[in-house]
């Protein structure tokens, strides 16, 4: 589902990502895991095609994103850790416009809208203007906007940070049956017992660098993830 071959992001001198190969299957929820400044957000948006990268190759369903970026996106959402929306819009006019944007059908869009807006409980909310939402009610609408055209690959960045306990268990459940339906999920966070229990497999960077990959057993062992996570930190 997605590739990622050798990439390499220089800002100024410094590899912010450093020669990083990662491949994520169908099916499967994959975690990154770094701190602040690890390389984590220039990743993604790298495989969001917000960022142009120096070095390497990233593929995703097949289409490679130099070459062929509409394709890509036309499989892609994409969710930033900070949304950016447009506040003058109410949020059902931002859904639509979306809809448009992936040629989705009236009927599918509003059967989909009507789906997700009633989950994260944000019906009756979607005639207001976004700029009168909390950052929650922000991060649900984004939520549902990645989820309304049924992407194959969905990444995200942070993006429990903002939601409350029952929104949080909404969105793993959703992470789940997107993954058990064959597509794959690439986010990072910094809720490590979360991802202990959510993911399939997972990545930690350091520096730009990929200093650990696999599956969570194979990462952990006996150990818990942040116990993992903070022995290679102080290395």
């Amino acid at each position: 589902m997605l590739n990622i071959e050798h990439l390499t992001k220089t800002y100024g001198g410094r590899k912010a990502v450093d020669d990083l190969s990662l491949h994520i299957r169908p099916g499967e929820v994959f975690g990154f895991i770094g701190h602040n400044g690890a390389g984590k957000s220039t990743t993604l948006k790298s495989v969001a095609g917000i960022l142009q990268f120096d070095e390497g190759k990233i593929t995703i369903n097949g289409h490679d994103l130099a070459s062929d970026p509409l394709s890509c996106k036309k499989d892609l959402a994409y969710i930033p850790d900070n949304p950016d929306m447009y506040d003058f819009m109410s949020g059902i006019k931002y859904l639509n416009f979306i809809a448009d944007v992936f040629a989705i059908p009236a009927d599918v869009r509003q059967e989909r809208i009507r789906k997700y807006a009633d989950i994260f409980e944000l019906t009756d909310d979607l005639g207001q203007a976004i700029s009168a939402y909390s950052h929650g009610m922000k991060q649900k609408l984004a939520l549902i906007s990645a989820w309304i055209h049924d992407p194959k690959l969905i990444v995200m960045d942070e993006p429990f940070v903002g939601l409350d306990p029952k929104a949080s268990h909404l969105l793993k459940e959703m992470m789940r049956e997107h993954c058990d339906a064959g597509g794959a999920i690439f986010f990072s966070t910094h809720v490590l017992d979360v991802a202990e229990k959510l993911c399939d497999k997972i990545a930690i960077i350091k520096q730009g660098r990929l200093i650990k990959v696999g599956t969570m057993e194979e990462v952990k062992g006996d150990d818990s993830l942040e116990e993992v996570f903070l022995e290679l930190e102080e290395e």
